[in-house]
């Protein structure tokens, strides 16, 4: 049997070592590993999907796809990104009616949000949590959205594809709409789930940044007191349906204060369900990278004018300083 000399010996010790801090730092999050790699891992991620799909818009920080959400994620590096925001359809559209602007319409968002019965919509449910899961660094996390409709089988979803729910959060709505039957309470919150993909990680959470920065739009917020499960936010400003309006649009101070609250500069941000790109409008003026998939064209284009309607007056910002 062949002897190896010391230096081939010293060389596969080596090799064997680099291997072992790599698995390390992608398991506990080492900052100094992904600095160092986090570009690599980015371009790899997102020239994967795009040599297979092309983006229906891209900039170096922000690229929209038009597709299913599935194929998008599929084609996605594994353990790619730090967190992910989903709205997904609350399968509420029945034709009954709500109150819009003191007008009574239609709840009928449109087919997507059509209902395919309790246990499509639970398996819909499980297969885009699962499909996030796989695409998600160990120390990534998972924010959802909802209503009654559907946060509760989101919830018992991410439970079984093996997430650890670190929080739920009541958005108290303090504008919300008058409930027009006068037979129930008014519905004037949703709950977001907060969800970790490995148990044992460690997850981004700027602690001091929520128990110390000024929140102006949440009257329930004292500085210097820790940031609680209750969050007091209006609904969308008039402002930001300037181009239009998603019919389930996220307030920007909701994103903004969930980008701020568990991503960094630099991270990758991900919605599979992004609408009219709330998440991506945060997302780029904190420095992130983002990710938005729909399969609707129209919120698409209401995205482009929404980031480049931005991009517009930070550089007008910029001149005047």
């Amino acid at each position: 049997m062949k002897t190896l000399s010391k230096k081939k010996k010293r060389t596969i010790k080596y090799q064997k070592s680099k291997i072992k801090f790599k698995r390390f730092a992608m398991r506990e999050g080492s900052v100094s590993y992904m600095a160092q790699d986090f570009t690599n891992l980015l371009t790899q991620s997102i020239d994967r999907v795009s040599s297979r799909i092309k983006p229906y818009y891209e900039k170096p920080r922000f690229v929209l796809y038009h597709a299913n959400c599935l194929d998008i994620l599929a084609k996605m590096e594994e353990n790619s990104v730090d967190m992910i925001f989903v709205d997904p359809p609350y399968f509420l559209s029945s034709g009954t009616f709500t109150c819009q602007n003191g007008r009574m319409v239609s709840v009928k968002k449109g087919d997507w949000d059509l209902s395919n019965g309790l246990r499509k919509n639970f398996d819909f449910h499980l297969e885009w949590i699962k499909a996030c899961k796989r695409v998600l660094k160990p120390s990534g996390t998972i924010w959802i959205s909802g209503t009654y409709h559907s946060i509760y089988q989101c919830g018992f979803a991410l439970q079984l594809a093996g997430f650890r729910i670190l929080n739920d959060i009541s958005w108290f709505k303090p504008n919300a709409s008058p409930n027009l039957s006068c037979r129930f309470f008014t519905a004037s919150h949703e709950t977001l789930i907060w969800a970790r993909k490995d148990s044992e990680a460690k997850h981004t959470f700027n602690y001091d940044l929520m128990k110390n920065k000024d929140w102006p739009e949440d009257k329930m917020k004292k500085k210097g007191l820790q940031m609680r499960s209750v969050w007091s936010i209006n609904t969308p400003k008039i402002v930001e349906k300037k181009f239009g309006k998603h019919p389930t649009q996220k307030s920007f101070d909701l994103l903004k204060r969930i980008v701020l609250a568990s991503t960094k500069k630099d991270d990758l941000i991900v919605d599979p369900f992004t609408g009219s790109s709330t998440t991506g409008l945060a997302a780029c003026l904190y420095g992130r990278n983002f990710v938005g998939i729909d399969t609707e064209k129209q919120y698409l284009d209401l995205s482009i004018k929404r980031l480049e309607e931005l991009e517009k007056n930070l550089k007008n910002k910029s001149q005047l300083l």
